[in-house]
């Protein structure tokens, strides 16, 4: 049997402990690698962080956008070998792949779709086990044949090659699960994941990335800087991505999408697709959905699916202010 098949669902309730150490195989993400002479000064007028100030040890969250600031994707941006790697849902990669070259024939840059294995690495010995694979200490850390990448607490990202990553799963004393885990805990921390259905549909803002520290206003000028710019020194932006709840008596199959209603007085409309989703083994579903800055916490949702269901708008872990 072949290491990529052994990762099963877990079968928890948003109440469970998890595993003291998780590790998933993440077939549903990718990365886009940036490498050449000139690859930190493409990158810096094209994304909307700034990479000219980025340490090697760290990491950061950002966009890349058209000329009127829609963005074609939201990543993570680190150092990876002799270059930069972009960590996003793979099928957001082939658009983003096309946009990100357009104009790359004019510098000494190379980019092209990373043919590395992601690993995500969860639990409350994820350091420890981190610490066993490198001697850095940074966010972003070099291992062998690959790099360690620092989400957040208990949670880092492996980009390894497949022999690497092969090993890893074999060896450590972990247990295996399957990359909807991953995605929980993205969810639950608020973390932007973009694919194909979303993208060019709003701008950075709507995604919070101001909030996540993936938006340089001091940078200069960029790919759809305009317009980002406009949205927080005029206020035009009116959407922000909120984490939602509620229970579905219906097993969510793979692939498919939850479309949501929110209550307007006596009424419903249409408020929006999940970005993302996560149901438990109780029917209990956690969601990332882009909505109206302005909704008060209170307002009901409702699966268009299941509409005796009622939904609510959890409290995110940072703040969305501009102030």
């Amino acid at each position: 049997m072949s290491w990529q098949s052994e990762f099963p669902s877990l079968t928890i309730t948003e109440n469970d402990t998890l595993p003291k150490l998780t590790v998933s195989h993440l077939v549903s993400w990718g990365a886009i690698t940036v490498t050449g002479d000139d690859k930190k000064s493409y990158l810096q007028g094209q994304l909307t962080c700034d990479v000219v100030s980025l340490p090697e040890d760290q990491s950061t969250l950002g966009a890349h956008c058209d000329a009127k600031g829609k963005a074609w994707t939201i990543f993570r941006l680190f150092s990876h070998q002799d270059g930069y790697a972009m960590l996003q849902p793979l099928s957001a990669i082939e658009k983003e792949l096309t946009e990100i070259k357009k104009y790359a024939v004019f510098s000494k840059v190379t980019i092209e779709e990373s043919q590395g294995v992601l690993l995500g690495i969860m639990g409350e010995e994820a350091d420890t086990y981190i610490d066993t694979l490198s001697e850095d200490t940074g966010h972003v850390r070099k291992i062998e044949n690959g790099t360690a990448v620092k989400i957040s607490d208990q949670r880092w990202l492996l980009l390894v090659n497949e022999e690497s990553a092969r090993n890893i799963v074999e060896t450590a004393d972990a247990v295996k699960a399957h990359e909807a885990l991953w995605s929980m805990a993205d969810i639950l921390q608020g973390l932007p994941i973009v694919n194909q259905d979303a993208q060019n549909e709003y701008i950075p803002q709507a995604f919070n990335l101001q909030a996540l520290g993936g938006i340089s206003f001091s940078k200069g000028c960029y790919t759809g800087q305009e317009m980002v710019a406009r949205a927080k020194y005029r206020g035009i932006n009116k959407r922000a991505m909120y984490i939602v709840k509620g229970k579905l008596t219906a097993s969510i199959t793979e692939g498919s999408s939850v479309e949501i209603e929110r209550s307007v007085g006596e009424n419903w409309r249409k408020a929006g697709t999940l970005l993302a989703h996560y149901q438990y083994a109780d029917g209990c579903v956690i969601g990332l959905i882009v909505l109206p800055n302005n909704l008060e916490q209170e307002t009901n949702l409702r699966a268009c699916s299941e509409p005796e269901s009622i939904w609510t708008i959890q409290p995110l872990p940072y703040s969305i202010s501009d102030e």
